[in-house]
Parts: C-alpha cells; structure tokens; sequence
C-alpha cells in the first residue's frame, strides 16, 4: 500500500472524565494481541467507517457534511461496543485531530479524532474481541505506562496524549480544538545526523513533533 492507495475512513472518540483533583481522565482501550493493527496497543475507542454509519447520519446529523457525520457515528458506535459505554450524541462531537500516514503500513487509515465529555461514572467492559482491557486513565499515566515498558502506544497515539496532558479541563481542549484550523496531520521522515526520525508539523498544537524511527512504533 502507498500514499496513491485509498485510505479506509476512521473515527476515534477521546472521552474525557474530569475529576475533582488532578488532570481529566481519558477512555483508553487495549486492543487485542491477535489484530492486525496496533496489536496490544493503547488506543482510543474507535474504528472504521462502515456504510451504515453514512446511512444513520443522513438520519440523525443531516446538517452535516456526509463524510464528517459518518465519521461522528462510527465514533459513537464503535465506544458503545468497545467499551460498552453510552456517549454523548454525533452532534455533540468536538473535531479535535486528523491523521493520515503516507508510508507504506499494514492498514491505512484517514482518522478523525473527536472530543466529548463524560457524564458520570461509567465503567468501561471490553468487548473481549477487538479490545483486551477498558479503563479510565489520565494522559501521563499512559505515557509514564509506555516510557516503563508497561504498554505501547502507536505513533499518532502517543503525539496526542502529549498533547492531551497540557489541559487541565476539557473546556481547555475545547478550546484548542475550536482555535486550531482543522487539518490533516500526515507524519513524514526526516533524516538527520543523529538518525532517521518521524516528524510532524510544529505549528498544529502537539508539544512534541519527533520521534526516531527505530522508537516509533507506527502500527
């Protein structure tokens, strides 16, 4: 597969749960070892765009565009049935990030990221199939996690827990999303003296823009 290749439309939910003391927490789920993509791996919940989504945002969202209401669905659906947790509405949705490799990979993905608010204190049941674990977790507890070589986390992943860690509220990365121009972030190598690394743009809101190659863990 190459950048010429179609990439499958995806969606991604970060569901963020604020607390009384301390950073929001984040729905996170381990993705099981057998997959394909990101075996093992910490994830946020989400999937591919299935065809239906497209028909059920004709319906519930009709206001907008096809591909970003398909999106909002599958975002929805794919956390109620990943971590059997019910979500707030598709419309209720904050974009928050697009990321789309241009590398050869295993899968290729064009993913959107949104954010919305938890409401209450649901606790999150993997589906045992597609995901090992579901639970609540701030962002640098999953990056202390990953640096202790108690988990992993893919490329896109780790860029936006780093970035994820800087708020204190949701409304603050509310905030960011709606100030931000929307666009699509599409990693590339860049070769340096000290060795290859994977490097994004510094001006789209991500604290840390490189990693080495041999590091990253890209799918």
């Amino acid at each position: 597969m190459t950048e010429d290749d179609p990439a499958f439309p995806a969606a991604s939910l970060i569901l963020m749960r604020e607390r009384r003391a301390g950073p929001p927490e984040l729905l996170i789920v381990q993705r099981s070892a057998s997959l394909v993509f990101a075996a093992g791996a910490y994830v946020f919940p989400g999937g591919r765009v299935d065809p239906a989504d497209y028909e059920a945002a004709r319906r519930l969202c009709p206001a907008l565009e096809p591909e970003e209401g398909a999106a909002r669905i599958a975002a929805v659906r794919e956390t109620l049935e990943e971590t059997a947790i019910i979500t707030p509405a598709a419309g209720a949705l904050v974009p928050f990030a697009r990321w789309l490799p241009r590398e050869q990979v295993k899968r290729r993905f064009d993913t959107r990221f949104y954010l919305a608010e938890a409401q209450g204190e649901a606790i999150p049941v993997a589906d045992g199939v597609e995901t090992a674990t579901a639970f609540w977790a701030t962002a640098e507890d999953l990056l202390a996690r990953c640096a202790r070589g108690d988990g992993r986390a893919i490329f896109p992943t780790r860029r936006l827990l780093e970035r994820l860690a800087r708020f204190t509220r949701f409304a603050d990365a509310r905030a960011e999303a709606e100030r931000l121009p929307q666009r699509i972030i599409t990693p590339w190598v860049e070769h340096r003296p000290d060795g290859d690394w994977l490097r994004i743009p510094d001006d789209a809101g991500y604290p840390i823009t490189g990693e080495p190659v041999e590091t990253a863990m890209r799918y």
